[in-house]
């Protein structure tokens, strides 16, 4: 079983000046992942660490960098799920956690729960020991720029997915040896959402998804039409039906367009080691490994890779 790993840094209109750090996030948070497949780590192991990676890197909007509320705040939203045996843990709206995806995981075998939102999880978080940052050391200096400069939500959200504006989510496919899928996604969620707002990041079936019979995906863009469209479980259906991870990846985030006019994009693997990296947004930061081959790519119909050392 040759094990994989996809990774993603958000489905967006990402400007030029950040597209060559998003690329070499990326780039890295997939190696990072496979690094943890070739010592014998598991499919779980892998996403939450490439996820970890991109929540420490400040060019993604998750943990370091994520994007504020109308408050000016910073609230985090995450998942992971484990696909042999649909195990999942997320977290909602905490505020002082770095790492978002680990105190998902540590939801999902630590307690009887699949989610915990706010203070509550915040409050778990203290009793497993887990690390706590002052909130405004995640947040950056680009991002209080481009808060101030758009206060206003409503535009602030169309602008985001229909022109240069929106940081956007963190996610990780990842199969392993033993042919069992995991997923992790992780985001700070739209620039000046009202404070409460959860998007589809954190919830199961919408912003992830695994099962080690079908494949597990992640999925970015934006979260108030991922939701509708319910669109990790919609990609697993398709696959279900026979269609190939790129079909079902393409056909779904389609349907989300045509439905409810909404862009963004998945990264789906499935059990026997296929792939695909799929967005229908303007571009999409995204790489993968197999085989210590590094495939990587930003633009719409461009894949470029790169043999890693062995």
């Amino acid at each position: 079983m040759s094990a994989v790993v996809v990774v993603h840094g958000g489905a967006w209109a990402i400007p030029d000046e950040l597209a060559e750090a998003s690329v070499n996030g990326v780039k890295a948070a997939a190696c990072e992942g496979f690094s943890v497949l070739k010592r014998g780590g598991n499919a779980v192991d892998a996403v939450e660490a490439a996820v970890r990676a991109m929540e420490d890197n400040t060019v993604f909007n998750a943990g370091h960098g994520a994007a504020l509320n109308t408050d000016g705040e910073v609230e985090l939203d995450a998942i992971i799920m484990d696909g042999r045996t649909l195990a999942s843990g997320a977290v909602s709206c905490v505020k002082n956690i770095a790492n978002p995806v680990s105190l998902a995981r540590a939801v999902m075998e630590k307690t009887a729960h699949i989610m915990l939102t706010g203070r509550g999880a915040n409050m778990f978080a203290e009793s497993i020991g887990m690390v706590t940052v002052p909130t405004e050391t995640l947040v950056t200096e680009y991002e209080m720029e481009e808060w101030e400069k758009h206060k206003n939500y409503v535009t602030g959200v169309m602008e985001d997915f229909n022109s240069q504006w929106a940081h956007d989510t963190v996610g990780a496919v990842a199969v392993d040896c033993a042919g069992n899928v995991a997923c992790a996604t992780s985001t700070g969620g739209i620039r000046n959402k009202m404070v409460g707002r959860v998007g589809d990041s954190p919830i199961i079936g919408s912003g992830g998804y695994a099962d080690s019979f079908t494949g597990a995906v992640s999925c970015t863009g934006h979260g108030e039409s991922i939701l509708k469209v319910t669109l990790a479980r919609l990609i697993l259906s398709h696959i279900e039906q026979g269609k190939s991870v790129a079909d079902a990846s393409q056909l779904s985030l389609q349907y989300m367009g045509d439905r409810v006019r909404g862009a963004g994009g998945a990264i789906v693997v499935s059990p026997s080691g296929k792939w695909a990296a799929t967005f229908t947004t303007e571009r999409m930061a995204w790489a993968a490994v197999e085989n210590d081959v590094l495939w990587y790519g930003l633009d719409p119909n461009k894949r470029l890779k790169e043999q890693l050392s062995k």
